[in-house]
Formats: C-alpha cells, sequence, structure tokens
C-alpha cells in the first residue's frame, strides 16, 4: 500500500466526491476528474487530502504523485493564480495585436495581408499594453495553452529565422 497526503492551505476548501475534485479559494473554482487505475483512490481527513493505491508498483506510485501534484497545481491557482508574460518582437513590418471574444487577433505580421489568429482557452483573460502581453489564469493548463497558442499563432513559416526575428514570444511565467 502506498499513499501521499497534501495539507490544505487557509482559505482553500476542496470536495472530493469519487474521481471528482472541486478545489475554490479567493482566485475562483477548479473542477477536475481524475482516472485512477491500480486501486487508487482520494480522501479527504480534517485538512488533509490522502491519495492511497492498493498496489506497489512503479506505475501506481506515478499516478499518485501526479494526482498529488495536479492538486498542489490546483490549490496554487485558487490562491495566487497563473500568469504569462509575452513580448512583441518585430524588426520589418509594426505589427498590431488585439483581443476581440475568445481570440487574439495579430495583424500585419510580417506584411501579411491576413491576421493571424490564437485561440483563448478557457477563463482566461489577455491583457495587451504596447508591445507586452500578459496571460493570466487561475487554470494552469488553460493559461499556459493560451499563451503558446498565442506564441504559435507567430510561427515563421518559410523565411530565414535568423533574419526574420518577428513573432510573439513567451519572456516570463510567474
Amino acid at each position: 500500500m502506498y499513499s501521499r497526503e497534501i495539507s490544505i492551505p487557509e482559505g482553500v476548501s476542496i470536495d472530493v466526491d469519487g474521481t471528482k475534485m472541486k478545489v475554490s479559494g479567493t482566485k475562483g473554482e477548479l473542477k477536475r476528474e481524475f482516472k485512477l487505475t491500480y486501486g487508487a483512490k482520494i480522501t479527504k481527513e480534517d485538512s488533509k487530502i490522502k491519495v492511497t493505491s492498493e498496489i506497489d508498483r512503479r506505475k501506481a506510485k506515478a499516478l499518485v504523485g501526479t494526482v498529488i501534484a495536479h492538486t498542489r497545481n490546483m490549490i496554487r491557482g485558487v490562491t495566487k493564480g497563473y500568469t504569462y508574460r509575452l513580448k512583441i518582437v518585430y524588426s520589418h513590418f509594426p505589427m498590431t495585436a488585439k483581443v476581440e471574444g475568445k481570440k487574439v487577433m495579430v495583424s500585419n505580421f510580417i506584411g501579411e495581408r491576413t491576421s493571424r489568429i490564437a485561440k483563448i482557452v478557457g477563463n482566461t483573460q489577455v491583457k495587451i499594453e504596447g508591445q507586452d502581453v500578459t496571460v493570466t489564469g487561475n487554470d494552469p493548463e488553460e493559461t499556459g495553452q493560451t499563451a503558446g497558442n498565442i506564441e504559435l499563432a507567430c510561427r515563421i513559416v518559410g523565411y530565414d529565422k535568423r533574419r526574420f526575428a518577428d513573432g510573439i514570444f513567451i519572456t516570463g511565467k510567474e
């Protein structure tokens, strides 16, 4: 039998219902359903979340560690949140970026007539101030995917990347 536990900090409430977990805090709430195998179980005891597995094999231990890591990330998301900082860089054509609904539109990228579009995932907020882009949210996966979508929308294809160093690049993560 293998088990690990994580303590619940003040101001955070966690509800466990079988394989479903709901974490609530000052920045909002996150829900997640885990696919548990190897006889793994999630239980809440006092102010701790305990994940146990009946089997003591390597994959069962990895599953327990994964559930603990996701829980830790969810707790951090509802207390502090996640922030990605991106920078708009251009040398040839002055590109502009703006947020329209659930999309980030990048126009005049390397002089292209059509705008490049990046999808905003989930409840993530994107703020553009001059050459700086800030992506914030409480879900680490949605926030990271949105920042990746923006960076990937400005990928250079067909040109020498050493000469055309234009794009929107991730410069920091908090």
